[in-house]
């Protein structure tokens, strides 16, 4: 028994001994049972998937003697020497030695000639996506009105290497990755006409090794069989191509269930000691966290769609209700994430041993909303009190009034009232200065006061206006106190403050004035003088830190009717300038030094603008020393390209 070559031993010849690629196998055996031949075909696919397989079992139902027929029969002279390679009138072109345009040309003087001995010439040209330019544009007449005996089928593993003028001429047919299943039939068959016993976990372990294609496949179970064994065992499978075994992974998830970090370190050193295949490692290693999360969810109804044994299904279910769902999510998509960094890193077994120690550690770590929640929970420096005073007794409600007055909304702990203020410094609740009464008896509001629903209001001792205190001065755990127009007080609970009869009696306090509130504030800086321009403009950013905005220096502004006009001079430099992020920038920065309500504008310059091949032929057709050299020599235009400079 000769194992060397199982591929060219068992290669298909009919369509039917083809395994998988049903859409493509109905197709081209209904067109060569009817005649209708299409002029040119393109094939692609993964590698091993039977393109090349095909494209002859076409050409031989096509030149069949018994043609048009939808099998060959492999029985005719016609199709032995197809078979044999030695038909004349069917051509296979390696495109990697024979790709370059003297080739095209001598395949398009060929194809002129009536076939020899066939029906059809039929060109088969594999990795077609070898073919140079010049040769895929010597082919593009012949492939779209090729003579009537003659018909194109190229095969290749990179579609995206074709013009698309190519793909346009040519009916494309897409083969498929095989499924395990099929795969696993096709061994099956191949192993029972060779007569050799095997264990249904090999094959099943070949077939995922061989990842879709047949020719992979093949070559491992060749491979294997090269041991020489009675019967072809799993675990001879594992030795021999360096796969891990169940036993790897169980005793990995029992270190990692332990968080046993040593464990996993000496596993990573087992694998690599076996000279096992890290890829292959990662990817049986991510389906068995599959199958632990699909089992997890549903249990035994889970187990067909994972075509596991019964034993498998007992062990793989232990290990499902070991691990909590979430964990064995993440501990999923830690090793699909992993795979490709694995597989690239300079440092592979350095990579995989982080990634299952990463695993491991899973648990130990702090979730990011369990992190958020600790750092908002502590205590910032701007919660503190700024005195003693400041702070009310534990008896005392912090959100009271000291006269029975009644308590806002939105009062925080911790925080003296406005109206409380006074009153701590020896004032009574509703107490005024003397210094105010003439401005309240004419009904005016005292200097540097604000005043809620006509009621005046004090300051706190931060020097900030009670109720209304910039974002600036205020914390986020300030986010809380009431704004000025939230203070709402009921005239009915508290009265209107009456005029003190003995005010020389009266304690003073001393008021500090109260600034605008910042609605009415002018957003941009007012201690810029002199006229507000585009160089003082820079000159500002440039003070304020934010100099490092790419391209701002080197636009031209022009301020026009409220709107400041921004010049870039080509569009590169309008991307700088007006990017996702730095728009943002600039528009805050003209909101306060020119103003809030100035508007921003980025513009290319007319100079910098890219005109299109269109925009320059109309110019140069109107331009009037063009036309006088047409009308003078009965010239034409025949290209226009832009200048390098432009």
């Amino acid at each position: 028994m000769s194992t060397s070559n199982l591929t060219a031993k068992y290669r298909p010849q009919t369509f039917a001994e083809v395994a998988g690629q049903e859409a493509v196998k109905t197709i081209l055996s209904r067109a060569a049972a009817q005649d209708k031949v299409a002029p040119a075909y393109l094939f692609s696919g993964t590698r091993g998937v039977g393109k090349t397989t095909i494209a002859r079992i076409f050409a031989k139902a096509l030149n069949c003697k018994n043609a048009p027929t939808a099998e060959p029969c492999n029985v005719c002279d016609n199709c032995r020497q197809i078979t044999a390679g030695v038909g004349v009138d069917v051509v296979e072109i390696d495109a990697a030695s024979h790709g370059k345009v003297d080739d095209a040309r001598r395949l398009k003087e060929d194809i002129g000639y009536a076939p020899i001995e066939f029906r059809y010439k039929v060109f088969i040209i594999d990795e077609a996506h070898m073919l140079t330019v010049q040769a895929f544009n010597a082919l593009l007449k012949t492939l779209e009105e090729p003579p009537p005996h003659a018909t194109f089928i190229m095969a290749t593993t990179e579609t995206h290497k074709f013009p698309a003028t190519i793909i346009s001429r040519c009916q494309h047919y897409a083969f498929k990755m095989l499924t395990n299943d099929e795969l696993t039939a096709h061994l099956s068959n191949i192993l029972n006409m060779e007569k050799i016993d095997f264990e249904q976990g090999a094959i099943d372990l070949i077939a995922k090794r061989g990842a879709g294609s047949v020719r992979d496949s093949m070559s491992l179970l060749g491979q294997v069989l090269a041991l020489g064994s009675e019967k072809l065992l799993e675990e001879d499978v594992r030795s021999i191509l360096g796969l891990a075994g169940r036993d790897v992974f169980f005793s990995l998830m029992q270190a990692i269930h332990v968080r046993d970090l040593v464990s996993v370190g000496e596993t990573v050193q087992q694998v690599l000691g076996r000279g096992l295949d890290l890829g292959f490692f990662i990817r049986e290693l991510g389906n068995c966290w599959r199958n632990m999360f699909l089992l997890n969810q549903s249990g035994e109804r889970a187990v067909p769609l994972l075509g596991l044994s019964s034993e498998e299904a007992a062990e793989f279910m232990k290990w499902a209700q070991t691990f909590d769902r979430s964990f064995i999510h993440a501990c999923w998509q830690m090793t699909v994430d992993g795979q490709r960094k694995v597989m690239t890193s300079l440092e592979p077994a350095m990579a995989l041993e982080l990634l299952l120690l990463n695993m491991a550690s899973l648990s130990d770590l702090i979730s990011m909303e369990r992190a958020g929640a600790l750092a908002s929970a502590a205590p910032s420096p701007q919660q503190a009190p700024q005195s003693l005073n400041q702070t009310p007794p534990p008896s005392q409600p912090a959100t009271g009034l000291s006269g029975g007055g009644h308590q806002t909304s939105g009062q925080t702990g911790g925080q003296t009232p406005p109206w409380q203020a006074g009153a701590q410094q020896g004032m009574q609740p509703h107490q005024v200065p003397p210094q105010n009464q003439s401005m309240q008896n004419q009904g005016m509001q005292p200097q540097g006061m604000g005043a809620v629903n006509g009621r005046p209001m004090g300051r706190t001792e931060s020097g900030s206006p009670a109720g209304n205190r910039s974002a600036n001065d205020m914390g986020a755990e300030d986010s809380s106190l009431p704004d000025a127009a939230d203070l709402q007080l009921d005239t009915d609970i508290n009265p209107p403050v009456p005029e003190p009869k003995n005010t020389a009696a009266e304690p003073h306090l001393q008021l500090e004035p109260v600034p605008e509130p910042a609605s009415a504030k002018p957003s941009f800086p007012a201690s810029v003088s002199g006229p507000r321009d585009f160089d003082g403009f820079l000159k500002y950013v440039s003070d304020s830190g934010n100099g490092s905005i790419s391209g701002l220096s080197k636009c031209k502004g022009e301020l026009i009717d409220g709107k400041l006009v921004l010049t870039c001079a080509n569009p590169f430099h309008h991307g700088q300038v007006a990017g996702r992020d730095s728009r943002g920038v600039v528009e805050r920065l003209v909101s306060e030094y020119f103003g809030p309500e100035t508007e921003l504008e980025i513009q290319i310059s007319q100079k910098g603008k890219r005109k299109s091949r269109q925009e320059i032929r109309d110019e140069v057709e109107a331009h009037p020393d063009v036309k006088r050299v047409i009308e003078s020599f009965g010239a034409s235009i025949i290209s226009i390209d832009p200048r390098k400079d432009i």
